[in-house]
């Protein structure tokens, strides 16, 4: 296995204020706590310690000790559930929806990096204990996005009526997606794990949140890994605080609002919009939100009302786990209920959780490190020996289509005229022109003006001609590389979005996990390729 490290920047697939942040500028520097450096945990665990009650503790540990009865658990996660009483244990943490069979392949990339970064720590903080979580976002509604996963270039879809929090749905209906799955897969011994992995995971659990604790518990559990569902009663009994401060105070609201104003400053977009209320009420098939009307609350779309804030809690027909956070609270609770020091997610989750500075400190929760999980992209022998031939770099390959091949043709062709020059001497020359105008007669200005695009714009149209010729007469080069491209960067995008493990698994069995933890180095915050 041989890896090689790319800059983030240079790779073309990620936003400004995740390179910004990578880059530690001065403009993205309001909107984190502390930078994700080996070094500066050490002040994230002293705050954290000072600040996370014992009681906390307790309930954690007592939740996650019914939320795994039915799992058999490995001896180093039952080691870390019991650290998490201790005041000297701390939580790695990232997050990610029910998908079917885990959905896209960055789903591995997420969880290996918790639990190399876990490892990491322990070497430099041997006092301390480290535990990797994947926060399983049971709560959510959205059921089109995990419905489905891709394998073979194929999309396997769950085509099922659903509603309400995902994690509560039934598996009914699973059984048929399996068949789908498995009359794709060969016969060999991994592609019978899958099936196996697939079969005991879906069809022998009775919904989705079981379903998927046992997916990762099969992938991960022998590495320590903790899995969390916080759709809990005895969890959220510790979140009732603050989420009776957002009702009454509307203070995410007001927050957020302050912060997306000063993102929009720098022109950073904002990834998610507050509503007056960000808590959403969970009750039998339905997930909606709750609505302040004068003094009283209401659910959206439901008759219920609660004359205050505490009678949404009060009332026997509806436990404290009725209460739900939606993407801008759900960070919170999961502060409130965790030692956490560090939230690993993508470039889009980091993007909200910039959003939240000021929410955390208006709740007096101290706010998490951030780290932008691994990416990588994962070349086969021979992929890359496609690649040699074809004498592409994989830097080369990172660009568009279009430029690519225009890069390899220009590169081929016996023709070589040197359009970028000839454009620079058109814009000086009309620059001249325009000079002249300006001391004769200003009017004129606007004819230059309209001559020079016009002249740009046939040369142009020029250069797309002799290319266009020469991609004609190097028919073969082209199609080899568009096909290679296209392997690599399935739909023109990075295949972790796009690919599921199975398509590594079927060949590699739990070598893909053995190479990967060896490849993806959390905090050296650049992209991983990785030559299988």
């Amino acid at each position: 296995m041989d890896c090689t490290q790319i800059p983030y920047k240079e790779t073309g697939y990620f936003s400004k204020i995740m390179l910004d942040y990578l880059e530690e500028k001065e403009s993205i520097k309001p909107f984190y706590h502390r930078f994700p450096s080996i070094e500066n945990f050490e002040t994230q665990i002293q705050e954290k310690s000072d600040s996370f009650p014992l009681e906390n503790r307790k309930v954690l540990v007592s939740a996650l000790e019914h939320q795994y009865q039915n799992i058999d658990v490995s001896t180093l996660t039952q080691q870390n559930i019991n650290n998490l009483v201790l005041p000297n244990t701390f939580t790695i943490t990232t997050g990610h929806q029910l998908n079917l069979f885990s959905g896209p392949l960055y789903f591995l990339y997420k969880i290996v990096s918790v639990i190399n970064l876990c490892k990491e720590l322990k070497e430099k903080y041997p006092k301390q204990n480290f535990v990797p979580i994947y926060w399983m976002a049971s709560e959510d509604h959205d059921f089109e996005e995990i419905q489905y996963f891709n394998f073979k270039s194929q999309k396997i879809v769950w085509e099922k009526e659903a509603s309400g929090a995902v994690g509560r749905l039934s598996t009914d209906g699973l059984a048929s997606v399996f068949e789908t799955f498995s009359s794709l897969l060969n016969s060999s011994i991994n592609a019978n794990e899958l099936r196996e992995l697939f079969k005991k995971s879906y069809l022998e659990h009775d919904n989705l949140t079981e379903a998927s604790r046992y997916l990762v518990n099969e992938l991960f559990g022998e590495y320590g890994l903790v899995v969390v569902d916080g759709d809990n009663q005895q969890l959220k009994s510790l979140f009732k605080p603050y989420a009776l401060q957002e009702l009454k105070e509307q203070t995410s609201f007001k927050e957020v609002t302050k912060t997306s104003e000063q993102l929009a400053h720098e022109s950073y977009p904002n990834q998610v919009h507050p509503r007056e209320i960000n808590l959403f009420y969970i009750g039998d098939g339905f997930r909606e939100r709750i609505l302040k009307t004068d003094n009283t609350f209401k659910v959206n779309n439901r008759d219920l009302t609660f004359s205050s804030a505490e009678a949404i809690f009060e009332n026997k027909e509806t436990p404290t786990d009725v209460v739900s956070g939606n993407a801008l609270l759900r960070p919170l609770y999961q502060e409130v209920i965790l030692p956490n020091l560090c939230y690993v997610g993508g470039g889009g989750e980091l993007a909200y959780w910039m959003q939240l500075k000021s929410t955390f400190k208006a709740f007096n929760v101290p706010f998490p490190m951030l780290l932008m999980r691994n990416s990588a992209l994962l070349v086969t022998e021979k992929q890359q020996k496609k690649a040699d031939k074809l004498h592409l770099t994989l830097q080369e390959l990172f660009l568009t289509q279009n430029e690519l091949i225009a890069k390899k043709v220009n590169q081929k062709s016996t023709i070589h005229f040197d359009f970028e020059s000839k454009r620079k001497q058109l814009e000086e020359n009309f620059k001249e022109l325009e000079i002249i105008a300006s001391k004769t007669d200003a009017s004129f200005i606007g004819a230059v003006k309209a001559q020079e695009k016009k002249q740009l714009k046939g040369l142009n149209h020029l250069e797309k001609r002799l290319l266009k010729a020469e991609k004609k007469k190097m028919y073969d080069l082209v199609t080899r590389i568009e096909l290679l491209q296209n392997e690599l960067f399935p739909n023109q995008s990075l295949e972790e979005r796009q690919r599921n493990f199975a398509d590594y698994y079927e060949s590699y069995g739990k070598e893909l996990l053995t190479v990967l933890f060896k490849a993806l180095k959390p905090l050296d915050l650049q992209f991983t390729v990785i030559n299988l």
